[in-house]
């Protein structure tokens, strides 16, 4: 599980928000699982939406330019966001996210990482808070408007039911590089040590150090 601040800044939180707001919300329900849908209780945007696609478009570009991100997740395919919204009462029951999720009219992704991107301000409601289950505890995730917090699609969890306000969010999925979460975690260590040693390393450790990291890419990777 990782938290990663600032994914989108306040202003274009807002620009999304202004989108989102007025656009139109279904029951979310519409979109669940056979198993998922008796415990999902929130608002969903339709993902084929004009709203959905425009914000949409704007989160995937700042992925795409997050260095945190993409050294975490090493992304092949990313879901394009969907977006949802908890009311007061509103509540998503323990759950486990699909492996395989379909895009476009034939294409699939692997659902290797989840992620959710934060779009109200956590003093602006009660409750809601993200609970994830990654096998050594169960984690609380609550951020600032413009945080994601990225977690292995396969753990189970929920999210509280929200007792003031409106809770909005973007979630999407991610298949990644790399299959296995061991070796992922590996990757996105070693990548941060190369990126914290390049101000002091020699030049020779550095560009050792790279060789490894993208040789075991190469070793690892599947496109």
């Amino acid at each position: 599980m990782l938290h990663i601040a600032n994914v989108i800044d306040q202003a274009t939180v807002e620009r999304i928000r202004a989108v989102i707001d007025q656009a139109e919300w279904h029951d979310g329900r519409a979109t669940a699982g056979h198993l998922s849908a008796p415990v999902k209780r929130n608002a969903q945007l339709p993902e084929d939406s004009d709203a959905a696609r425009q914000v949409g478009a704007i989160i995937l570009a700042a992925l795409e330019s997050n260095p945190n991100f993409i050294s975490a997740a090493l992304p092949a395919k990313i879901v394009p966001p969907l977006f949802n919204r908890y009311g007061v009462g509103d509540a998503y029951g323990p759950h486990i996210d699909g492996s395989v999720r379909p895009i476009g009219g034939h294409e699939r992704v692997r659902t290797d990482l989840s992620a959710t991107l934060f779009l109200t301000a956590p003093d602006s409601y009660d409750g809601g808070e993200l609970f994830i289950d990654d096998h050594g505890g169960v984690n609380q995730a609550k951020f600032a408007a413009g945080d994601l917090i990225l977690y292995a699609a396969s753990s189970v969890h929920h999210v509280a039911p929200v007792t003031r306000g409106i809770r909005t969010s973007a979630f999407f999925w991610v298949q990644s590089i790399v299959r296995d979460p061991i070796q992922r975690h590996m990757l996105f260590t070693l990548d941060q040590t190369i990126q914290a040693l390049s101000e002091h390393a020699t030049d020779e450790a550095v560009l050792s150090l790279t060789g490894h990291y993208h040789n075991l890419i190469r070793m690892w990777g599947d496109l």
